[in-house]
């Protein structure tokens, strides 16, 4: 087994023109800066979300990089989270929101009680881009450089413990037997 940690980077979005690109990519540029994960891409907006299972199961955790429409998140993210159950379970997934004034917080909340029911652990640091459209530069980077890199340093930090927690804990035992019996 190797140590790296698999990050598998969900984009939430799927709309043409779509602001999920820029967040994303700087994610996975922070992602990739650090020697403990290895990162891939789940684009439902790039392959339908049958295509995705060897992925999802090799992965030790995600990040989904969410926007917020209507309150709530993209009927794409959640028809590619309804399409699989195993390969969530027992793994971390931390959330990049984006968005108007809440910065897709609304959305996150939602997300958490999704992935509760897949048994998955919602971590609780996150980053959020409020108004997103003024955070980025032209070169796709946060104005407030240092503000967001301190916010995905503390997710990456509670994403590795618990990736690497549970990936041992799924090594020892298997979660789907993880039931009680009388």
């Amino acid at each position: 087994m190797s140590d790296t940690i698999k990050v598998a980077v969900i984009y939430g979005s799927v709309r043409e023109g779509r602001f999920c690109d820029t967040v994303a990519r700087w994610v996975l540029e922070q992602i990739q800066r650090r020697e403990a994960f290895t990162s891939m891409v789940i684009d439902p907006a790039a392959e339908p979300a049958s295509a995705f299972a060897e992925r999802l199961d090799e992965a030790d955790a995600f990040v989904v990089v969410t926007p917020e429409y209507n309150h709530s998140y993209p009927a794409a993210l959640k028809a590619l989270i309804d399409a699989y159950k195993a390969e969530w379970q027992a793994k971390p997934v931390a959330f990049v929101s984006y968005g108007g004034a809440s910065g897709g917080l609304r959305a996150v909340e939602h997300l958490r009680h999704v992935f509760a029911e897949l048994h998955a652990v919602g971590i609780r640091d996150g980053v959020m881009f409020p108004s997103v459209w003024e955070q980025f530069d032209e070169h796709g980077q946060p104005n407030q450089t240092r503000r967001y890199e301190r916010g995905m340093q503390t997710l990456l930090a509670r994403l590795a413990w618990w990736a690497e927690t549970l990936r041992q804990g799924r090594a020892e035992r298997d979660y789907a037997q993880a039931v009680m019996l009388d």
